[in-house]
C-alpha cells in the first residue's frame, strides 16, 4: 500500500524523475506554455505553482532556494521580474492544464500546462459577435412551402 506516498513515478527511477520534472519548470518558465503528457502536466503544476510562490516571497533565502531547483539564472531571474508580479492578489492556482489531443505515435494523452495570467491567453481571447435574428419568412424553406 501506498500510506502516505503522494507523487507519481512516471515510470523512472527517483533520479531520472527529478531531472524530468526540473527540465519540465524550466521549460514552463522560458515558454510559459509547454505541451506534454497528462500524467507529467498534473505532476509538474505541484511543483511550479510552489515555485511561483518562492518567487512571489521575492527575497534572497527564495531567490536562491528556486536557483537550487531549476539551475538556470535567466530562468530565475524571469521568474522573480516577470512571471512572479504577474500573481501578486493570486493565492494558488497559478498553472493551468488543458487537455489537448492524442499524441500520433503512441496514442498517449497530450495536455497544455501555461501560466493562468499569461498575456498569450488573454489575447487569444475575441469577443462574440452578435448574431441578428432572422425572419422565418426570409428562409428559403418558407418560400417553398409557400409557394408549394
Amino acid at each position: 500500500m501506498r500510506h502516505l506516498n503522494s507523487g507519481r513515478k512516471l515510470n523512472r527511477s527517483s533520479a531520472h524523475r527529478k531531472a524530468l520534472l526540473k527540465n519540465l519548470v524550466l521549460s514552463l518558465i522560458r515558454h510559459e506554455r509547454i505541451h506534454t503528457t497528462d500524467a507529467k502536466a498534473k505532476e509538474l503544476r505541484r511543483y511550479a505553482d510552489r515555485i511561483v510562490t518562492l518567487g512571489k516571497q521575492g527575497d534572497l533565502a527564495a531567490r536562491r532556494m528556486v536557483f537550487s531547483l531549476i539551475e538556470s539564472r535567466d530562468a530565475v531571474k524571469k521568474l522573480f521580474d516577470v512571471i512572479a508580479p504577474r500573481f501578486k492578489d493570486r493565492a494558488g492556482g497559478y498553472t493551468r492544464v488543458v487537455k489537448f489531443n492524442v499524441r500520433r505515435g503512441d496514442a498517449a494523452a497530450v495536455s497544455i500546462v501555461e501560466f493562468t495570467g499569461s498575456p498569450e491567453s488573454a489575447k487569444t481571447k475575441k469577443p462574440r459577435k452578435k448574431t441578428t435574428a432572422k425572419k422565418e419568412k426570409d428562409s428559403p424553406l418558407q418560400e417553398r412551402r409557400a409557394g408549394a
